[in-house]
C-alpha cells in the first residue's frame, strides 16, 4: 500500500485506518513516507491549506490530522469533525502563543519540549497527549529537522497507543509573535545576543538577522561563535534602487 502524498483528490477513499500530516515545511516533507514505513498504515501528506476543509478532508476520513508545523488557520468545522493534534515547541503551558523557538532563544533558554496537544479554537490551550524533550542547540533550521524526528516518533506513540489528552495544569504563560525588525542585530549587546539572533531565524520561511547601512542591507546566516567573534554568511543588497531615466 502506497503512502498518498500532498494534492487535494477528487475521489473517496474506502480505508477508515487513514492519516493526514500537514505541513509544507521542507524538514518534513517525507514524514508520511517514513511514518508509512515504520507503520505500515496510509499518511496523506497536504501542504496546500484549502485541503485542510471539512469538505475535502471528509473525502480522506482521517483518524487523527497532524499539523507538525503549521502557521494557517484550521476551520473551526474541521476542528469539530475531527482530532486534530498540533506540536507545539514549549513545555504547555508555558510559552503559548506565535514564535516558540525564537521566544525561547531570546529567553536564553537551551533545552525545551515539544507538547503534542489537542487543537482547540483558544490558542494552545488544548490538552495534551504528550511531551518529549528538546535541546536548543544550534541554528534553527537544525533546531526544526531534531524536532521533526522527535515528532515521527511522537506521532507513531500516539497512533500506537491510542492516547488520550489530559488538561494542561499550571499558569499559562504567552509569547507574542516575533516581527521582522526584531531581528536588527544593532540590538544586541553582546556577541552571545548577535549569535542567537542570527541562528534563531537560520531557517527556511523566516526573514534573516540583518544590518541596515545607508541604502544597503546586510542579511546574516549560517553563524559560528568563538570567543573572539562570530563568522558568520552575509549577504548584501540594495534596500531601494535608483531607476534610470531614458
Amino acid at each position: 500500500m502506497r503512502t498518498k502524498l500532498a494534492v487535494c483528490a477528487n475521489r473517496k477513499h474506502q480505508l477508515t485506518d487513514m492519516y493526514v500530516i500537514a505541513s509544507s515545511k521542507s524538514w518534513n516533507k517525507d514524514l508520511a513516507n517514513v511514518l508509512h514505513a515504520r507503520t505500515g498504515k496510509v499518511f496523506h501528506q497536504l501542504s496546500d491549506p484549502t485541503c485542510i476543509s471539512l469538505e475535502y478532508l471528509e473525502k480522506i476520513n482521517p483518524r487523527y490530522v497532524f499539523f507538525p508545523h503549521w502557521s494557517h488557520r484550521i476551520p473551526k468545522d474541521v476542528l469539530d469533525r475531527f482530532e486534530c493534534i498540533v506540536f507545539h515547541m514549549t513545555d504547555l503551558p508555558f510559552g503559548r502563543g506565535g514564535s516558540p523557538l525564537q521566544n525561547l532563544i531570546a529567553r536564553g533558554i537551551g533545552e525545551t519540549k515539544i507538547s503534542a496537544l489537542k487543537c482547540v479554537e483558544e490558542i494552545d490551550a488544548g490538552p495534551i497527549y504528550l511531551k518529549r524533550p528538546l535541546s536548543l542547540h544550534g541554528a534553527a533550521d537544525e533546531i526544526y529537522l531534531r524536532a521533526s524526528k522527535i515528532i515521527e516518533a511522537m506521532i507513531v506513540e500516539i497512533i500506537d497507543d491510542s492516547l488520550i489528552p489530559h488538561p494542561q495544569t499550571g499558569d499559562p504563560v504567552f509569547f507574542q509573535r516575533r516581527k521582522p525588525e526584531q531581528g536588527n542585530l544593532l540590538e544586541a549587546r553582546s556577541l552571545e545576543e548577535l549569535f542567537d539572533l542570527i541562528r534563531m531565524l537560520d531557517a527556511e520561511g523566516y526573514p534573516h538577522a540583518f544590518i541596515n547601512i545607508n541604502d544597503k542591507r546586510l542579511e546574516f546566516s549560517r553563524a559560528k561563535l568563538s570567543p573572539d567573534g562570530i563568522l558568520a554568511d552575509v549577504r548584501i543588497s540594495m534596500t531601494h534602487q535608483k531607476v534610470d531615466k531614458k
